[in-house]
């Protein structure tokens, strides 16, 4: 039976030590990390994502500061916006909350975020630098960054030696987490929805990487004896066994099955989502301290 990585409690961690640093560069040198979250309209799950945002931003004692506009605001409206926190020297990470209404460009909108304030890490300059290998000054995306961070707990920093398989292509999470296992000398494979055998490839992984948002979809036996399982999916589907209406939240693993086989694996909820929030404050602190002149913690 597979180890459970507690992503919940490896979050919680973090936060501890952002909080810890960020009283360090206030006492040291009166900066205080910044962050702005910008959110265009009123779609529920975006506002809970928000407003967690910004109460963990306060409880890492960050100055936060949130924007909420109105479903019209123009493309040129908020671009304004971005325009003006980019010059905020109080700011030190600028998150726009997406999907934006289909009337703004989002990459261009993306593109607008200076990338040295870019804390989701999804400007082409630090998606350059992490493709480079250029891991110390880019900004990583939250979720692979986090995800990493849970690989390095089981399995060390260096991955020499060590077969991965990402399962996912997407800018957000499997590009770049294959990235992130490259740098750590990993060998990398990134399978997708036309790779031939895919369960065969699996089954070759030391670390498996499930990030293709289909409930389920990566079986136990799909998964090689001993092998630490990454499962970044997050789908809510029907429970009718816990009542009519009832929904619940399952991975892209099969974890039931998963477990008996894995050597390590994370649990949805639980696993990479706390993650991914804490390293959403570890990247603004990282910003902060860059502007201050003062070498940045690692997490």
């Amino acid at each position: 039976m597979a180890d459970v990585i507690d992503g919940k409690k490896v979050a919680e961690e973090v936060l501890a030590s952002v909080k810890e640093e960020a009283d360090k560069l206030i006492a040291e040198t009166g900066v205080t990390p910044g962050i702005a979250v910008v959110i265009v309209g009123e779609d529920p799950a975006s506002q809970v994502y928000v407003n967690s945002k910004s109460r963990k931003a306060k409880e890492c004692g960050f100055h936060s500061v949130k924007h909420t506009l109105a479903e019209d605001t123009s493309e040129t409206d908020l671009l304004a916006l971005i325009g003006t926190l980019n010059e905020d020297p109080a700011i030190h990470g600028i998150l726009v909350q997406l999907p934006l209404p289909g009337h703004i460009d989002s990459g261009r909108v993306i593109q607008t975020i200076s990338p040295d304030k870019d804390v989701d890490g999804f400007h082409f300059i630090n998606v350059g630098k992490l493709g480079t290998g250029e891991t110390s000054t880019a900004f990583v995306p939250c979720t692979p960054a986090g995800s990493m961070l849970l690989v390095e707990r089981v399995r060390g920093r260096d991955l020499s030696g060590l077969s991965a398989v990402v399962v996912g292509r997407s800018n957000i999470v499997g590009k770049p987490m294959a990235n992130l296992l490259l740098a750590a000398n990993c060998t990398v494979t990134i399978a997708h929805s036309r790779t031939k055998d895919l369960p065969g490839l699996c089954r070759t992984a030391d670390i498996l990487v499930a990030a293709v948002g289909r409930p389920e979809m990566v079986k136990g036996d799909w998964v090689k004896p001993g092998a630490t399982v990454i499962d970044v999916g997050i789908n809510r589907i029907d429970a009718p066994e816990r009542g009519e209406g009832k929904s619940r939240l399952v991975g892209d693993v099969e974890f039931a099955e998963a477990e008996k086989v894995a050597g390590a694996i994370t649990p949805v909820p639980g696993g990479v989502g706390p993650m991914t929030i804490a390293m959403l404050m570890a990247n603004t602190l990282v910003s902060a301290c860059r502007r201050a002149g003062k070498e940045p913690p690692r997490f």
